[in-house]
């Protein structure tokens, strides 16, 4: 959190409802629009590390929608504000401002644009491995596992009961297309329909150089502990995997594993490669 914007726009709100309270009287569409302009601005910058662009579009739709309820709780309310609105597009008294809102508003939105295209793309401000090396083992629902030595245990059933093997297939398309498909997408390039709103954006599996070149192990450590279990090499910019471990069984970790390789066509490394 950046404290300092945010102490500011308290102390902002506070000096204005103070005012209010004295010295002027201020209507309830002016607060909507004061509270509108201290959310934004709180978003935008008072989180660090700061939000993405479609985050904040989407925060502040559902705060420009309550904002919308709110004022029409209240008919008087309501018809005040539609009532100070039809004057100030109406009224000759109101003219020069109206013609000053018309024509900043698409000025700000030229800028806007303008500074997004001519910003050169930033690098982080350190560099960040995306595949990072596994801890030697992890505690899964309170079983310690060697990621060194783990094996899919349902692997080997691809070649001695090819009939159960594609039952765990089956079980892990249902696991994907309940959990993951979200953000990873239909056709694993992490696309699905909440990927743009993360950096960076999810995995995509049919890339050679993500699952191919992976054990099942590392994958299960992935699955399992998210985000919260990356390493400090992994940031500035972490995942934003929850950890499936609270979600799903250990079976249903190894299966979804199974239909990655299955959809993709790739090979789990072998064991005993290097990562």
């Amino acid at each position: 959190m950046n404290l300092l914007v945010l102490l500011v726009i308290v102390a902002a709100l506070a000096a204005l409802q103070l005012v209010a309270t004295r010295w002027v009287t201020v209507n309830r569409l002016a607060w909507m629009a004061v509270w509108w302009v201290a959310i934004y601005l709180g978003l935008a910058y008072g989180i660090n590390p700061p939000l993405p662009s479609s985050i904040i579009v989407l925060f502040m739709a559902i705060v420009t929608l309550a904002l919308a309820v709110y004022l029409s709780a209240d008919s008087d309310e309501l018809a005040s504000a539609v009532q100070t609105v039809t004057a100030f597009i109406v009224e000759k008294r109101f003219r020069v401002a109206l013609l000053t809102v018309l024509a900043v508003l698409p000025l700000l939105v030229a800028l806007k644009v303008y500074t997004n295209l001519s910003n050169p793309p930033q690098p982080p401000s350190s560099s960040r491995t995306i595949h990072p090396p596994p801890p030697a083992s992890i505690i899964f629902d309170g079983t310690a596992i060697d990621l060194a030595t783990a094996n899919n245990p349902y692997r080997e059933l691809e070649h001695t009961d090819p009939a159960a093997f594609a039952q765990h297939v089956e079980n892990g398309r249902r696991v994907y297309f309940e959990n993951c498909f979200y953000c990873h997408g239909d056709n694993m390039q992490g696309a699905g329909m909440f990927a743009h709103g993360y950096d960076p954006i999810p995995a995509n599996f049919n890339d050679p150089t993500t699952i191919a070149m992976l054990q099942e192990s590392y994958l299960f450590w992935r699955i399992a502990k998210g985000a919260p279990g990356l390493p400090s090499e992994s940031t500035p910019w972490s995942s934003a995997m929850p950890a499936w471990e609270n979600f799903l069984t250990e079976e249903e970790i190894w299966d979804v594993i199974i239909f990655l390789y299955e959809f993709t066509g790739y090979e789990p490394r072998a064991q005993g490669m290097p990562h």
